[in-house]
């Protein structure tokens, strides 16, 4: 059986440059970081704690503390965001044609429920996906494989039959320490940040690319 694990930022709406965007803002002027936007770029994976923890320190701000400042950007993610959100140019044709050739798909993503509800509700996809993995569901982020072998143990299917869709050099390691394969969305990271992996099968802008679009049939 083949099955989909669609990472989601930058993979199925292309939204990193908003998320960085907003990092930046929360990282240097409410919290004092002094970072460029190239070194808040290096640390855009993983979970928001995880983020926090790499600029600050371990221990730097407390659980709640943490839970605050991850809320607040997410809200102004959100709402800077929401005019722009739509999906990937072919991903909507793309979701239909698995969904009707009873193709399993899940979401495998280090993003929050909060997120993670923003996207497929604002977008009316859920029904496409019968497992959703978020950060909320997993102990360790990629580049771990936990959030793809969940996703596909969900799903009941092998990891040599799925193919991960990701955008992120992390996502792909993640992918390739899973045994899956993956397919690239150039939408943050050129191709040549990701020649250390073997698994991919190609790399494309969008859904549109033919070599996406024949993963199908």
């Amino acid at each position: 059986m083949k099955a989909f694990l669609f990472d989601m930022n930058g993979t199925m709406i292309d939204d990193m440059h908003f998320h960085l965007d907003i990092w930046y803002d929360v990282l240097t002027n409410d919290l004092g970081a002094g970072l460029t936007r190239q070194e808040v770029r290096s640390h855009m994976y993983g979970k928001n704690d995880e983020l926090l923890a790499r600029v600050f320190g371990v221990g730097r701000f407390t659980p709640d503390e943490v839970a605050a400042i991850s809320q607040r950007k997410e809200e102004k993610y959100q709402a800077v965001y929401k005019p722009h959100l739509t999906l990937l140019p072919g991903l909507h044709d793309f979701l239909e044609s698995a969904y009707h050739a009873n193709i399993p798909m899940a979401i495998a993503s280090a993003a929050i429920p909060f997120n993670i509800d923003f996207v497929l509700d604002n977008l009316d996809i859920r029904k496409y996906f019968k497992a959703v993995v978020s950060a909320h569901d997993v102990l360790e982020s990629k580049p771990h494989p936990e959030v793809f072998e969940k996703a596909a143990s969900i799903l009941g299917v092998e990891p040599l039959s799925c193919v991960v869709f990701e955008d992120s050099p992390k996502g792909v390691e993640a992918a390739l320490r899973a045994g899956m394969k993956s397919v690239v969305l150039t939408t943050m990271h050129a191709p040549d940040e990701f020649t250390d992996y073997g698994n991919i099968i190609t790399f494309a802008k969008d859904y549109k690319d033919q070599k996406v679009v024949r993963l199908v049939v």
